[in-house]
């Protein structure tokens, strides 16, 4: 038992793997209300980050509550995999309902996007029987063998790609080193040269690049991009874990690219902050062999019946229409600090998945130094809000608050950005500060 008195933090790092952890600031939390982290100290830290996208409802919702408390007092069993439940198959016919696709689909359900871009890459190559596929550069499908294996994030490389993958870039209109057209002719020519399109099982992506930038991608691009898969019978698959569920404005993030995908796969938010993750696809691929990504406590009735209520409540509530308007609120705000702030290059995004790129000069475009990145973020928390950067060179702050947010709240997350922005300007935090939080 720990001593009384004795620094959260410290106990964290004493106990915990740094395999497991990522952190960007001193924050501890012992509960949540709404928007709001509420730390050891009592204090009350509005986190636009919604947790990494998991806290799509914001914290200790009640309806979210409610069902897990309901489910938890009533188990029908502990899992899918042996038992059906109602909860379970219920949350499977609500998600087809709000996934547009072909008939004839099933659902698969895991606890996280990482286990779920695992299952979608094992079984589209056993059930094709093609054994590669194409990812982008910039990517993040999740942390396990599978998942990691068709990323291509900068922070990854820890972890080589699987053989036959194929990495080619996603095409940044802030810095447009590759047009789309000219990734397109790319992949066409390595059709023609060392990837026969008939050894290609799918094409994995993300609809928008969420930890490689928070980029949109150039319109149409994608739209093409599936043009050609499906020329040559390459499934379309979308990552839509960290974008997904009205985040970006609409239900679905890919319907903005006009993309009809093949296979979906949903995490993060889906849960309301439980774990919960999800694959959509077609029976012949979906059906391949029985029990060949099982695990023993997915589609448990408590996780199932607290993502039944969080659909629920973003359907019922329009909170992908919300996330527009408020996204459009926010961005405009953001772009008004860029005539304040000389380090803002860039304010992009859809609804409430939003990014804020960060430049040494905006002429040259050059990424800050990551310790600026990590400075903001840590004043930031200092000053009353959490938040965090992604990009491949650790340059944007990422925006993703949960969907309940109101606009007061962003507004003072905005007062806290710009005089975040303005005390590392000023050299109010020091590099001794930020040591231990540069961790991705």
């Amino acid at each position: 038992m720990a001593q009384a008195g004795s620094s959260i933090l410290v106990r964290d790092a004493r106990v915990i793997a740094d395999i497991g952890r990522l952190r960007f600031s001193p924050l501890t939390v012992k509960g949540g209300r709404g928007s709001y982290l509420i730390e050891q100290t009592g204090r009350e830290v509005l986190d636009l980050s919604g947790c990494g996208g998991a806290a799509i409802l914001g914290y200790s919702h009640p309806a979210v509550a409610e069902a897990i408390g309901s489910a938890a007092k009533n188990m029908a069993g502990a899992s899918l995999l042996l038992y059906p439940n109602e909860a379970a198959v219920s949350l499977a016919e609500k998600i087809l309902s709000l996934v547009p696709g072909a008939p004839d689909r099933r659902v698969w359900f895991g606890h996280s996007g990482s286990d779920a871009g695992d299952c979608a890459q094992r079984v589209i190559t056993a059930a094709t029987k093609r054994p590669r596929v194409i990812s982008f550069i910039g990517s993040y499908h999740g942390n396990l063998t599978g998942s990691m294996s068709v990323s291509g994030h900068t922070a990854m490389t820890h972890t080589l790609p699987r053989a036959g993958t194929v990495l080619i870039p996603y095409p940044d209109p802030y810095r447009p080193q590759f047009s789309a057209a000219e990734v397109l002719n790319l992949l066409e020519y390595q059709f023609r040269t060392t990837c026969p399109p008939e050894q290609v099982a799918a094409v994995f992506i993300e609809p928008l690049l969420s930890d490689g930038g928070v980029v949109v991608p150039p319109p149409g691009f994608l739209s093409a991009l599936q043009t050609i898969c499906r020329k040559h019978g390459i499934l379309v698959v979308v990552d839509e874990v960290k974008v997904g569920l009205g985040r970006t404005g609409l239900i679905n993030c890919f319907e903005h690219e006009d993309l009809e995908p093949d296979i979906v796969i949903l995490g993060k938010g889906l849960g309301g902050g439980v774990p919960m993750s999800a694959v959509i696809g077609p029976r012949h691929v979906m059906d391949h062999a029985t029990a060949f990504a099982m695990q023993t406590t997915a589609g448990n009735p408590v996780c199932s019946a607290a993502a039944l209520a969080t659909l629920s409540v973003i359907s019922d509530l329009g909170l992908d229409r919300r996330a527009a308007s408020l996204g459009e609120h926010f961005c405009h705000r953001l772009r008004a600090l860029a005539e304040k702030h000389e380090i803002i290059g860039d304010v992009r995004g859809r609804g409430l998945a939003i990014g804020v790129d960060l430049v040494r000069d905006r002429q040259t475009r050059e990424p800050v130094p990551v310790t600026t990145t990590a400075k903001i973020i840590y004043r930031a928390y200092e000053l009353g809000a959490a938040f965090y950067y992604v990009g491949l060179r650790a340059n944007v702050l990422e925006f993703m608050p949960p969907l309940t947010i109101q606009q007061a709240e962003i507004e003072q997350g905005l007062a806290i950005i710009d005089q975040a922005i303005g005390d590392v300007a000023s050299g109010k935090v020091s590099d001794a500060d930020v040591a231990p939080y540069m961790m991705w």
